[in-house]
C-alpha cells in the first residue's frame, strides 16, 4: 500500500489494525508498528496524537509512548493543538503542558506512577467506604507514605507547576498537588473536582448530601462548607457560590499557564513567560470562539 492511501481515519482498516496492536506485548509486533509509522510520518503522527486525546487513557499512554520512541515531539505546537481541539482531558493536557518546556521525559512513566499510587490506595480501601473514608486513604498514601507536600520555601520555582517534576520531587503548588489528588482518585473510581478558589486551589467532593473540600496544601485537610468562610473571606452564600463550584479542565490548565507566566517573569525568563502568556490567550480565544459559535 502506497503512502498516499494511508489516511488516519477511524474507518480505515489499516489504522484500525494499528490501533489494535499498540498495546501488544510482543517486541516484534511493536517494532513492526514503529516501522510502519515511520513510512507515513505525517499521517502516523496525526493518528497517534488523535489517540492521545481520546477517551481511552490506557490507549493514550501507548500512543504517547510511540510518539516519544519515534521522536515526533513538538511540545509548544502540540499544546497549542490541544488547546484548539476542545477535547480536554486533565492528565493528557497537563503532560502536554509540561512538554512545552521539557521534551525529554516519557509521559508513560508518570502515568504508570499515578497508577502505582492508585493501586496502593486500593490496597488500603475498606468496603463499603464513604467518600470521607476514601479521602483519608488518599491522604495517607500521598501525604504520609509518599511525602507529597507544598513547596513553601521555593514557591516561585516554575518546577512546582510541572506535573512530572512534582511527581519526581514530591512537592508543588496547590494546583499541581490537587491535580495529582484528582487523577489518583479517578483511577480508583472516585470522582473529585478542581475548585479554583482565590489564592488557593482546592479539591471538591460532591458525592454526599453536602459538599466538602480538600486542602492539599495542608496535607489533605478536609473542610466543611461553612469552613470555607475562612478561605474566601465571605460566607458561602450566593456571593461566593460560583467560587465553590468545579471549574473546567480548560480553566485549570489556563490557571497553571498563568502561574508559569508569572513565575518565569519573576525569574527574568521573558521567553518562557511570553510563551505561557500566549497559551492563556489561546485558551481565551478558543473559548470565545466556541461561545460565539
Amino acid at each position: 500500500m502506497t503512502k498516499e492511501y494511508l489516511k488516519p481515519t477511524s474507518g480505515d482498516s489499516l489504522w484500525i489494525a494499528v490501533k489494535s496492536l499498540l498495546d501488544d506485548e510482543s517486541s516484534v509486533v511493536r517494532e513492526g508498528v514503529l516501522e510502519l509509522l515511520k513510512e507515513v510520518p505525517h499521517e502516523g503522527r496525526l493518528f497517534l496524537l488523535d489517540l492521545c486525546k481520546g477517551d481511552d487513557p490506557f490507549l493514550a499512554k501507548h500512543a504517547q509512548n510511540m510518539i516519544e520512541k519515534l521522536g515526533w515531539i513538538d511540545g509548544v505546537g502540540d499544546f497549542f493543538r490541544f488547546i484548539r481541539s476542545l477535547r480536554y482531558e486533565l492528565e493528557t493536557g497537563w503532560l502536554l503542558l509540561d512538554r512545552a518546556v521539557s521534551t525529554d521525559f516519557e509521559t508513560s512513566t508518570y502515568s504508570f506512577f499515578l497508577d502505582k499510587l492508585a493501586d496502593r490506595c486500593r490496597e488500603l480501601m475498606l468496603q463499603p467506604s464513604s467518600a470521607r473514608m476514601t479521602c483519608e486513604v488518599i491522604n495517607r498514601v500521598l501525604f504520609h507514605e509518599y511525602g507529597f507536600r507544598g513547596a513553601r520555601e521555593d514557591f516561585e520555582n516554575p518546577e512546582n507547576s510541572f506535573l512530572h517534576r512534582v511527581l519526581d520531587r514530591r512537592e508543588g503548588l496547590p494546583i499541581t498537588l490537587c491535580t495529582i489528588y484528582i487523577l489518583v482518585a479517578r483511577r480508583i473510581g472516585f470522582e473529585l473536582d478542581p475548585i479554583g478558589t482565590p489564592g488557593r486551589f482546592m479539591v471538591g467532593c460532591f458525592a454526599e448530601k453536602f459538599p466538602f473540600y480538600i486542602d492539599c496544601w495542608a496535607g489533605g485537610r478536609i473542610l466543611e462548607l461553612e469552613h470555607m468562610e475562612d478561605k474566601l473571606g465571605v460566607l458561602p452564600d450566593e456571593e461566593s457560590g460560583a467560587t465553590l463550584l468545579p471549574i473546567t479542565v480548560a480553566d485549570t490548565l489556563s490557571r497553571a499557564c498563568l502561574n508559569l507566566c508569572r513565575h518565569y517573569a519573576k525569574a527574568n525568563d521573558s521567553a518562557n513567560s511570553r510563551m505561557f502568556e500566549s497559551f492563556v490567550q489561546e485558551f481565551e480565544r478558543v473559548h470565545q470562539e466556541a461561545s460565539n459559535a
